[in-house]
């Protein structure tokens, strides 16, 4: 079996070990052979380490994940938060929406600081984790032989030659590899050297910044009952809104509270994660429900995040040698709760097109099978955020606060990510490989 111009397998350089970097190295560790495909993952840090808390997975993710690696869907099992599950597909409950504001009068809404608004169902229940328990979770389902991860591995550059690239890192150590993954997140370094001299090189404000934190449930419980402390609630509001769900199997909650930026600038360059500020936190929640002050006045550690977001990029890959995925690719607001899951469908994607691989010719013919498909679905992912975060705050242009609308736009805007057919995605993927074999 030919495997490269001398015979050598193909190694692959993993750049970034979040989420979506070390699923990747699972699948690839599953679904490729080491005859052929040799992974090898480079962190930044010291170790492996995640910020932030909570994030959900819908049922598309899920699947996918289960078709990676029933190992890893079992490990997102273990850790995860489910909410209350009737059994009954219309009872099985994605998030409630909640008024955390007083409406501003008819015509269109007159509903008061706590009034329900809607709710949201899905095929299941929604889940959530702690980000950086999942990745404990995953990252013990390594080889135990290791020799596939290095740390404080910051990367440089990307030199391009005709054999393969050669990857710079910070502490002045190089590797050369066959193909770069980058894996690095919203800030990525891989992005910036992909799409050099474009907009889209950088991660752009949204306008929208975050106070996340979180509460001990027992606590939570008590100021909200149990029906609004142990669910997924959206508290709407104008300008502004909150989001609470479970995480660590209902033992905290896990707050998110959003606020859009009036001049519309972040003035802190490059540092996205502010240290907390209470007293500004409950100053730019003044004047909503009781439900919501409540909730502000028991968070812990209210860091401030400024969100940002991808433009859309042109391509992820370039000539076999450069594949960017996840968030490096496409990093979304969060406020469809699907950026993480995304990350999880390229994984999925990804691996199998990589496991299809028998010489070096053919990672161009993945990437571009990989871009294919994946490009289009989650940029429009990017796009469907960013107009969820103005629907919550009544920004929407056409909709604005009318309950009517509101509603409606609700009941439709999660079904495309749900529904995908995750096994007829791949094989779109494979459809286009194989084509282009005939080229």
């Amino acid at each position: 079996m030919t495997v490269s111009n001398n015979d050598k397998p193909l190694r692959i350089a993993i750049i970034g070990g979040g989420i979506a970097g070390v699923t990747l190295l699972l699948a690839l560790l599953k679904h490729t052979s080491r005859q052929i495909i040799i992974p090898h993952l480079y962190e930044a840090t010291p170790e492996f380490s995640e910020i932030g808390a909570g994030i959900a997975f819908g049922s598309n993710s899920i699947r996918a994940m289960e078709l990676i690696d029933s190992d890893l869907a079992a490990a997102y099992n273990q850790h995860a938060t489910f909410q209350p599950d009737t059994g009954a597909f219309e009872k099985k409950l994605w998030s409630s929406y909640r008024m955390g504001m007083d409406g501003r009068g008819p015509p269109s809404n007159n509903l008061k600081a706590g009034d329900y608004l809607h709710e949201v169902h899905a095929a299941i229940a929604r889940s959530s984790v702690h980000r950086a328990r999942f990745l404990e979770a995953m990252t013990a389902l390594l080889p135990p032989e290791g020799g596939y991860v290095s740390f404080g591995k910051r990367l440089v550059s990307i030199e391009e030659g005709e054999d393969g690239v050669t990857v710079h890192f910070a502490d002045g150590t190089s590797v050369s590899v066959d193909a770069v993954l980058g894996c690095d997140g919203i800030k990525s370094r891989v992005r910036q050297i992909l799409l050099e001299g474009e907009e889209a090189a950088n991660a752009v404000f949204t306008g929208k910044y975050a106070y996340r934190g979180l509460i001990p449930m027992d606590e939570a419980v008590a100021a909200l009952g149990e029906y609004t402390a142990r669910n997924n609630h959206f508290h709407w509001g104008y300008g502004g809104h909150l989001l609470t769900f479970p995480i660590e199997h209902g033992r905290t909650m896990n707050v998110v509270a959003f606020r859009t930026k009036h001049n519309g600038v972040w003035e802190h360059g490059q540092q996205w994660v502010l240290p907390g500020n209470k007293k500004q936190m409950l100053q730019d929640f003044e004047g909503w429900g009781p439900d919501v002050r409540a909730i502000l006045s028991l968070m812990r550690n209210a860091d401030i995040w400024a969100m940002f977001e991808h433009a859309p990029a042109s391509t992820y890959h370039r000539r076999g040698r450069i594949c960017l995925v996840g968030d490096a690719a496409h990093a979304s607001t969060p406020h469809q709760g699907a950026g993480a899951g995304m990350a999880v469908e390229d994984v999925f994607v990804l691996s199998r097109l990589l496991g299809e691989v028998k010489k070096k010719s053919d990672l161009e013919r993945a990437f571009v099978a990989y871009d294919a498909v994946r490009r289009p679905r989650t940029q429009q992912l990017v796009r469907t955020s960013r107009d969820a975060g103005m629907l919550y705050e009544c920004q929407k242009e056409g909709v604005w606060d009318d309950v009517a609308k509101i509603r409606e736009d609700l009941d439709m805007r999660m079904r495309w990510i749900w529904d995908l057919d995750v096994e007829q995605h791949l094989q779109d993927a494979l459809d286009v490989f194989n084509a282009t074999a005939c080229e």
